[in-house]
């Protein structure tokens, strides 16, 4: 047996013999941080935490879209798109003179976006995602030709080409009427690249991993640390701040990989997030935390409307008068104020009463932003207030 099969072997017995122990230990071996991933509050490692070296690359590339039913980019105002076919027909022993612009209506310039995976290896193909650069109407059933996909060192790592699928449409008539459905100057290509260029990996390098946590958070840090160093034993793995945690890992490729394969399904009971209240000033939309809570305050919140609306007047002349046809302005003015009550908030008040005062008063979206950024000016609120 080789030294492979050999670590795949001990992996597999070690994860029995974890198995056997956890049933046996039972409550015990949870309440140290270590859990059976069915309980609240508890999240595999490979949803908490990256590990430091293994992550996409964003690749990008400037191309064209060729067989569009009329509704490419408008050569006068894209020259752009002009050059780039000159420059591509000569690339292909077709030359057109110098003076001339060809003005075409089924030629679009993109740009095509990627995400490069980690340990992509040439020969494997990836999606893609094209935008119309210029001002082209759709890039429904083009083609997207030969193009390279660098990366931000400028190399190419892969090479795109295919037919674009569109979700989109728009159509339009002769009296200048259109009607667009979502955006059809967008579209993918399924498995449109191919990887022509691996990118180096430090995984293998070292004597230890560093897993990233994708939310940084003490309590967690150091619970994962108490979990694998409970699974795997010793002091394996140590927290190096509120984001980082550094783990021994063996130096031999191949058993690395069965170790981070049992490594990222351990389970670990995660801490509370902080108390924080977000608001999009944009939609009203406002989301709060379930650790968010008030210290004693109370609150009056009414709304003041004034509504002027005009009501212009007509005066007209008696027959046969001198008098001229006049517009006379009329200007009517209303005042209304809202007579909500006052509601007190008792110490260490939860989210439940707090939407259910607010909603007791009639208060709509925007006048419970008020309410909560008035009431962290006031101190009361113990929350981070977000507004994005």
């Amino acid at each position: 047996m080789n030294r492979i099969g050999l670590v795949a072997s001990l992996a597999l017995l070690a994860g029995i013999c974890l198995g056997s122990a956890n049933l046996l230990a039972g409550n015990e071996l949870a309440s140290d941080g270590v859990d059976d991933g069915n309980s609240t509050g508890s999240e595999r490692i490979k949803d908490l935490a990256n590990i430091a070296g293994v992550r996409d690359n964003q690749l990008i590339g400037y191309g064209l879209v060729v067989g569009l039913n009329g509704t490419g980019d408008q050569t006068t105002q894209a020259p752009f798109t002009v050059q780039s076919l000159k420059n591509m027909l000569g690339q292909l022993g077709v030359t057109i003179p110098p003076n001339v612009n060809p003005q075409l209506k089924n030629v679009a310039a993109v740009m095509i976006t990627a995400d490069l995976a980690p340990f992509a290896k040439p020969g494997q193909r990836m999606d893609i995602t094209v935008s119309s650069l210029g001002n082209a109407k759709s890039l429904r059933g083009g083609t997207l030709l030969m193009t390279p996909m660098k990366g931000a060192d400028g190399q190419v790592y892969a090479m795109a080409q295919g037919n674009l699928t569109v979700g989109g449409f728009g159509a339009g008539g002769d009296d200048g009427s259109s009607i667009t459905v979502n955006v059809p100057s967008v579209g993918r290509i399924p498995n449109g690249a191919t990887v022509e260029r691996e990118v180096p990996s430090s995984f293998g390098q070292g004597d230890s991993l560093v897993l990233n946590l994708k939310r940084p958070d003490f309590t967690t840090a150091n619970q994962m640390s108490e979990v694998i160093n409970e699974r795997f034993g010793g002091d394996v793995a140590q927290p190096l701040d509120g984001s980082s945690v550094q783990v021994r890992a063996p130096t031999d490729r191949g058993q690395r990989v069965a170790f981070v394969s049992m490594l990222e399904n351990l389970s670990v009971a995660t801490g509370d997030p902080p108390a924080r209240v977000v608001i999009n000033a944009r939609t009203g939309t406002i989301v709060i935390g379930s650790g968010v809570k008030v210290t004693p305050a109370a609150v009056s919140h009414g709304n003041l409307t004034v509504t002027i609306s005009e009501d212009p007047q007509v005066s007209q002349p008696q027959p046969f008068g001198r008098g001229q046809t006049a517009i006379v302005p009329n200007s009517n003015v209303e005042v209304t104020q809202d007579e909500n009550r006052m509601f007190l908030f008792a110490p260490g008040t939860s989210l439940g009463e707090i939407v259910q005062a607010v909603n007791d008063v009639g208060a709509a979206p925007g006048d419970l932003v008020a309410i909560l950024e008035a009431l962290r000016e006031a101190g009361a609120l113990r929350a981070d207030l977000v507004v994005i």
